[in-house]
């Protein structure tokens, strides 16, 4: 729906993540948020596109160091929902994993 939040907290060991958002025809207009911890100003991406259909937006985002999370944000009315997936996209075995975040976990705010 319009105004929804979506948010992903990756662990240590995710070095990427991918990022698709489409819609069922309609205008997609959404943001997509890079939080890296507390103290760091985020990254953040302005998403249009006429038909989400047609014509989705995929996007692959360095995620490097520790507290990372990915927000997105749909900017549209309620009018215009769109479908997020947002999952890891290379992994670094070597890393030692924290159960408590969890790669595929999600939070909606």
């Amino acid at each position: 729906q319009g105004g929804a939040v979506y948010t992903t907290p990756f662990s240590p060991a995710v070095k990427s993540v991918q990022v698709c958002l489409k819609s069922d025809g309609r205008p997609l207009n959404a943001r997509i948020e890079l939080l890296q911890g507390p103290n760091n100003n985020k990254q953040v991406m302005e998403v249009y596109t006429e038909d989400g259909a047609a014509r989705p937006f995929f996007v692959i985002i360095d995620t490097p160091g520790t507290g990372n999370v990915v927000r997105i944000v749909n900017t549209a009315t309620v009018e215009f929902p769109l479908t997020a997936s947002c999952e890891p996209y290379i992994v670094d075995e070597s890393v030692l994993e924290d159960d408590s975040l969890g790669a595929g976990g999600m939070t909606w705010s």
